[in-house]
């Protein structure tokens, strides 16, 4: 389009079409560069965290008596992918590779980061 555009202004000596068609160019970009940025910016600044996925991170966690999650973050790394790290505290505590087993099958969490704690007095 815009060799045409430039094109035309050489032959028919049209000279206002050069600075048209960087306007036009400039507007198309400015366009693709809001919707790029509407559909990515919730993404890059952690604001897409998924509320269901974090009630089944914890009841998943949760379901077996004493242990209870201090801090949960969770975030989205990707289309249909998140990433969590899980801070957690117990009166019998397990190592973090059977806590990671407990949340093995959630499709939407690819990544994710266990710490354990025992609670304080417990024996």
């Amino acid at each position: 389009m815009a060799l045409l555009g430039l094109s035309a202004g050489r032959i028919l000596g049209w000279v206002w079409m050069d600075p048209l068609m960087g306007i036009i160019g400039a507007l198309v970009i400015a366009n693709w560069s809001w919707s790029l940025m509407r559909n990515t910016s919730s993404v890059l600044l952690d604001m897409q965290a998924e509320a269901e996925l974090a009630h089944e991170i914890a009841c998943r966690i949760e379901a077996h008596g004493g242990d209870r999650i201090a801090d949960l973050h969770l975030w989205r790394i990707g289309p249909g992918h998140n990433a969590a790290i899980v801070s957690l505290v117990s009166d019998r505590p397990e190592t973090a590779a059977v806590y990671k087993a407990r949340l093995t099958g959630l499709a939407r969490l690819s990544h994710v980061t266990v710490e354990v704690q025992c609670c304080p007095g417990a024996h």
